[in-house]
Formats: C-alpha cells, sequence, structure tokens
C-alpha cells in the first residue's frame, strides 16, 4: 500500500497592500507611457536609411527596446496577480 500523501496549500508571496499596489501601478503605467515614446522613435528610426555605426546602434536600441518591454511586461503582471482585486 502507498502512504497518503499530505497537501499543504501553495504559499506564494504575500499579496501586496491596497496602498502601495495603487502607487505600483501609477509608475508601471508611467513607465509604459515613456516606453511608448521610445518605441516609436526606434520604429520611426528604423525606416531611413542609416550608415554605420548608426545601424549598428540602432540595433543596440532595438535589443535595448524589447527587454524593456518584457520586463515592464512582467511588473505589470506581477502587480496584477499580486495585488488586491
Amino acid at each position: 500500500m502507498s502512504e497518503p500523501t499530505q497537501t499543504t496549500p501553495q504559499s506564494g508571496p504575500p499579496e501586496i497592500p491596497e496602498e502601495l499596489a495603487l502607487e505600483i501601478r501609477k509608475l508601471a503605467h508611467n513607465l509604459s507611457n515613456a516606453l511608448e515614446i521610445i518605441v516609436q522613435t526606434n520604429y520611426l528610426l528604423g525606416t531611413v536609411e542609416l550608415k554605420e555605426p548608426a545601424r549598428e546602434w540602432l540595433h543596440m536600441l532595438d535589443n535595448g527596446v524589447s527587454k524593456a518591454l518584457e520586463i515592464n511586461l512582467a511588473l505589470r503582471t506581477y502587480i496584477k496577480e499580486h495585488a488586491p482585486r
């Protein structure tokens, strides 16, 4: 016979207090707005012919923009999952 398994509730990170969650949401929203300016400028720069080294700089900017967007999305998702509803 097999032994019964005990289940314990999963305890994840604690919920973010409501007042703090509101402030973090505000900051994340403002960060999104600033990133949108960078994303649009990056796009516009990609529409013009650039010579080296500017083309390489644009590639570096594009990689940084992608990473920043991923981090911002992860932050917003974390807040949404751990803030009071």
